[in-house]
């Protein structure tokens, strides 16, 4: 007797089910998607008000995670309650589950991206005196870096545990866990060191963004600090990208490690009729009638007197390295015209002796043949 009629029977009548399990799945998107609009349209008026400029960063942070979030956990929780066939639901919870997983850890991302803002919010770097900030920001970013990092592996792992056949090797490779270490740990050695340092820059600041620093005889600023990787932006634009160890296993000029104020000198050659008094005068007369000096220190004196110059060595402040700089480039050429305008027999010069030609004459008869 030929039954295939009444299995045809049977998938025709379970046709409705699987129509209805359709709709009540895309009602559920719709329903998530809903509660998305309802839940922001509420905490976007809630946010208007001046005094809650913080709450709105991580707010407009949460808006793009929260509309993949709430439409799939909508799914998730009417998945049990529909009538779809068991590979199909359990397709669908696995997918479900991918998602939901994804989407926690994207809005875990935006979170810390936004406690980020608002904590850089609150110092500025660009101000004159940015030691605190600067020590803020390279904390705050170093951390982020590695928050972001372990929020994407394990997200990562999540995941992969999610598929059985995944999730079965992972047990079997706890049976030789402490051999897989063992390799591993020689295979990272030097990535683990490299991550540490970047914990260890983080935590003791050896640097700090923005930070004026001396590197390889080369002059720049911090511009980056990575866990791998420091970029120092050299005074000619150039980038210097060198290994964050190198910072902790190498010698290194900080420039602004305590405080951004600097003490710069500036050095000239002149006769030894020069008048000292008039110069450091003048020296004086020229940093007060620039905005560059700080007027925390200043002072011209004599540090050297060779066979043919006396070496003058001026002392000036400047509240950062740029406009120290440019202080020191002032003041030298301010001293230059001084001498050259009212001293003109003051600036180096080579003395020589000539005897007369009955002397020379005289001189070379006394010289025995």
């Amino acid at each position: 007797m030929n039954w295939n009629w009444i299995k045809q029977i049977e998938v025709v009548a379970e046709w409705p089910d699987a129509a209805v399990s359709v709709l009540a799945l895309v009602i559920a998107v719709l329903l998530g998607f809903l509660g998305y609009i309802v839940l922001f349209k509420v905490l976007l008026r809630l946010i208007e008000r001046p005094d809650t400029a913080i709450q709105q960063i991580l707010i407009r942070r949460w808006r793009q995670p929260a509309k993949l979030l709430l439409p799939l956990l909508a799914v998730l929780l009417a998945l049990p309650s529909l009538q779809f066939p068991e590979k199909i639901a359990a397709l669908l919870q696995h997918i479900g589950s991918l998602g939901l997983i994804a989407s926690v850890a994207w809005l875990l991302s935006v979170t810390i991206y936004g406690l980020q803002e608002m904590v850089l919010q609150r110092y500025d770097v660009t101000a004159s005196d940015n030691l605190t900030a600067r020590a803020v920001s390279t904390q705050v970013n170093v951390l982020i870096k590695i928050a972001i990092v372990l929020i994407i592996i394990i997200a990562g792992a999540t995941m992969l545990m999610t598929f059985d056949k995944v999730r079965q090797v992972g047990v079997s490779l706890l049976a030789s866990a402490g051999i897989a270490g063992v390799i591993i740990g020689f295979a990272a050695q030097r990535s683990l060191a490299t991550l540490i340092a970047g914990i260890q820059i983080a935590i003791t600041q050896p640097i700090r963004l923005d930070d004026v620093v001396v590197v390889e005889g080369e002059w720049g600023r911090i511009e980056e600090i990575n866990l791998t990787y420091v970029v120092v932006c050299i005074w000619d634009l150039r980038r210097l990208v060198l290994p964050i160890t190198y910072f902790l296993e190498k010698p290194f000029q900080n420039w602004t490690r305590a405080s951004a104020d600097l003490i710069g000198t500036v050095t000239l050659h002149c006769d030894y009729r020069v008048p000292v008094e008039a110069v450091r005068a003048e020296l004086q007369s020229i940093l007060e009638g620039t905005e560059l000096w700080d007027g925390k220190a200043s002072g011209l004196v004599v540090v050297d007197a060779t066979d043919k110059t006396v070496v003058l060595r001026a002392l000036v402040s400047a509240k950062n390295s740029g406009e120290g700089w440019d202080l020191r480039c002032h003041v030298r050429e301010k001293l230059v015209e001084f001498l050259q305008r009212e001293h003109p027999d003051c600036l180096p010069r080579v003395r020589a002796e000539v005897e007369s030609l009955s002397q020379a004459t005289q001189s070379l008869a006394e010289v025995p043949l």
